[in-house]
């Protein structure tokens, strides 16, 4: 009975982290260039059982062999949906997508005096002024789009218009003459799902070093590609409204069977307390 108790209390918590995801799904349906977070559950039982046949378990092991039970339900891995969302058109000539799925902008951000690159699907860029006579292309959050010389696009704000072509070069014009003052940089993530999501629609990379990996096993330059974005148009969020809305339901009714199966125990707990 305990059992039973501790295998519905431990699904529950994992059951609260996917509601937790599929809500941030849904918070960001209209987010520009938001992917979806999709959640995979794993049998801890399953786990435990696999686990024996790894040799470091048998490294100071204090428990007697055999199989060791688990209880419940884990969240086992959650996976980004990178298909890519829908285009809508847009007048802005700072508005732009990237025309392949695993391809990024690279951004710099500055937090709590720390400053690291990040990446995003986020297309919408904007010109900020920096000091006299200076703009800088930014991100709709202020943070600067990295060039392909790694330092933020710098330009002078005396220009009549701004354009930016299909291989990233951002172009001023200034009368009859077209004057390119740097071109975007857009990485290809060759192991996407090893990117770390950290809030505001951006990634960065996890900590290299722990995993034993170089950055180019997971991003990757883009150099020789020309064809990289298209402007004019915003990449939409690639969020299922009504799949999200189903899931959610299903995995409130799991809940709300788990929880069922604690208060069924408990009173069951409460009878056999009552007989004796």
């Amino acid at each position: 009975m305990s059992r039973m108790m501790l295998q519905a209390a431990v699904t529950m918590n994992q059951l609260q982290r996917q509601l937790d995801i599929i809500g941030n799904n849904i918070a960001n349906v209209q987010t520009t260039g938001y992917k979806a977070r999709k959640t995979e559950f794993s049998s801890l039982l399953f786990e435990q059982i696999n686990n024996l046949s790894d040799p470091a378990n048998l490294r100071g092991r204090l428990t007697p062999d055999g199989v060791r039970v688990g209880s419940g339900a884990r969240l086992g891995d959650v996976q980004m949906n990178l298909s890519a969302g829908s285009l809508i058109a847009s007048d802005r000539s700072l508005d732009t997508a990237l025309t392949n799925p695993n391809d990024l902008y690279l951004i710099q951000v500055r937090e709590n005096n720390v400053t690291e690159s990040r990446y995003t699907r986020d297309g919408a860029f904007y010109v900020n002024p920096i000091n006299d006579g200076q703009v800088m292309l930014t991100t709709s959050d202020g943070h600067p789009v990295l060039g392909r010389d790694g330092n933020p696009i710098v330009f002078s704000s005396e220009f009549d218009d701004l354009t930016i072509t299909a291989n990233g070069t951002v172009q001023i014009h200034q009368g009859q003459v077209r004057l390119p003052v740097g071109q975007i940089n857009v990485v290809t993530a060759l192991r996407p799902n090893m990117l770390e999501a950290v809030g505001e629609n951006h990634f960065r990379l996890p900590n290299l070093a722990e995993l034993g990996m170089l950055e180019t096993e997971i991003i990757q330059n883009t150099f020789e590609n020309n064809d990289l974005i298209q402007s004019k148009v915003l990449e939409q969020s690639n969020v299922n409204l009504s799949e999200e809305l189903t899931e959610m339901i299903l995995t409130q009714r799991s809940y709300q069977f788990n929880a069922r199966t604690i208060s069924m125990a408990d009173q069951m707990l409460g009878l056999v307390n009552q007989l004796r």
